[in-house]
Parts: C-alpha cells; sequence; structure tokens
C-alpha cells in the first residue's frame, strides 16, 4: 500500500480503517472533534477554525483566515502534496451541506490533475476520480456503481464486467449516462483514454478500498 495523507472533515466521518503506520493523519477544523471521539491523535490540524469554534493549541496547527478561497478540506489536501503524498483517503466529507460535498468531489478532480489519488469514504460509499486511468474491481463484488464525467467529455470510456457495459465511448458532464450501474460478481473495470470521471461505488464502512493498491494508469 502506497503512503497515504489521511484527511477527516468536519461531516460525520463514520467508522474509520486502521491507519498505517506511515500514514499522515489531518484534521481539517471540525474533524479534529471527530478524531479525538475514536482516539486519534492527529499529525496536523488545519484550518480557519470556524467549525471547531475554537483554536486549537500546539506546533502542528495551521491556522488561516475566514476569509480564503480554499475550503478546509481543500487546505488539508494541499497541505498533504506539499509534504509529498500522493495518495489520499478522506473521511468526513460525504452527506450534510451539499455545497460542501460538492467541493469535496471537486478536490478529488484536483488531485487527479495533478497526478495524485484520491478517495472520499463514509455513508458506505466509495467516489475517486480517474483521470486517463484504470480502476479494477475483484471478483465477489455487489451493488451500485455509477461513473460520471465532471468536466466537458471523458472520451475512450470502457465498462467492463459490468451490468450496462460500455466500451470506447464518450461521457459528457451534461447527460448522466452512465449512474446506477451495477456490479455482477465477476471481475469488473472503469478505464478512460482522456478526460476524467468520477466514479463511486458501494463500500462498507470503515473498510479501505483494494484500488488503493490496484489501480492503473493508461499509458
Amino acid at each position: 500500500m502506497p503512503p497515504l495523507c489521511v484527511i477527516a472533515g468536519a461531516m460525520e466521518p463514520g467508522p474509520i480503517a486502521p491507519l498505517p503506520e506511515n500514514a499522515l493523519l489531518i484534521a481539517a477544523d471540525g474533524g479534529l472533534e471527530h478524531l479525538r471521539r475514536r482516539g486519534l491523535t492527529p499529525h496536523l490540524i488545519v484550518g480557519d477554525f470556524d467549525s471547531l469554534d475554537h483554536v486549537p493549541r500546539g506546533d502542528n496547527v495551521i491556522r488561516h483566515p475566514v476569509e480564503k478561497d480554499d475550503t478546509d478540506a481543500m487546505l488539508a489536501v494541499k497541505t498533504g502534496l506539499e509534504r509529498g503524498y500522493e495518495t489520499f483517503v478522506l473521511y468526513g466529507c460525504l452527506g450534510g451541506r451539499l455545497d460542501h460535498a460538492y467541493a469535496n468531489l471537486q478536490a478529488l478532480v484536483y488531485l487527479a490533475a495533478r497526478g495524485a489519488a484520491g478517495w472520499l469514504l463514509g455513508e458506505n460509499l466509495a467516489v475517486t476520480a480517474v483521470r486517463c486511468g484504470r480502476l479494477d474491481f475483484a471478483p465477489g463484488r455487489e451493488g451500485t456503481i455509477s461513473v460520471f464525467c465532471p468536466d466537458g467529455e471523458a472520451r475512450g470510456v470502457t465498462l467492463a464486467g459490468l451490468y450496462y457495459p460500455l466500451r470506447d465511448a464518450v461521457l459528457t458532464s451534461a447527460f448522466p449516462l452512465g449512474v446506477s450501474n451495477r456490479f455482477t460478481g465477476g471481475p469488473a473495470s472503469v478505464s478512460v483514454e482522456e478526460g476524467t470521471l468520477l466514479v463511486m461505488w458501494d463500500q462498507p464502512d470503515g473498510t479501505l478500498p483494494e484500488q488503493l493498491a490496484a489501480s492503473e494508469k493508461c499509458e
């Protein structure tokens, strides 16, 4: 498994998977309270702390002004990138306010555009962005999977091993062709040659996706 940057956002994160020893754990503002309730101590605490309602103390606190362009989750993502991390797992970033949940989906696209991999986990759901790449799913998986183009067009989209397959298709941001597909129990994959896809599927809370170590990049 690659070194992980794990970020806890201000929304209820649900169960958090055991962290590898080399993981960097960042609390984004109100995510600090969620970590404390789980007995977890972050390496860094980032944000403007309007959600936390107080400014924590310590050498690991990175405070930002309230009036800023970045969300607290995006500040945490940028902090992890600055420290050289390329694989990110974000908890507490789904559900709650729709505008913040959408902003967190944009954070996945931001990471993919920089050659990094990001994952939103929670509410029995996993979400990631794939830019000119491929995700493989092992046999035995059940449930729903949806694939969206978040920006413009995604070309060369192939969905293999799913109930509704596609081959060398074009998805656009204006039409949800990839919504509500499902696994069939066999091996499956999602790939795109040009552009970016948002992929979301049923994932039990508290478990890390096997794709953290198994995703492939297109040539």
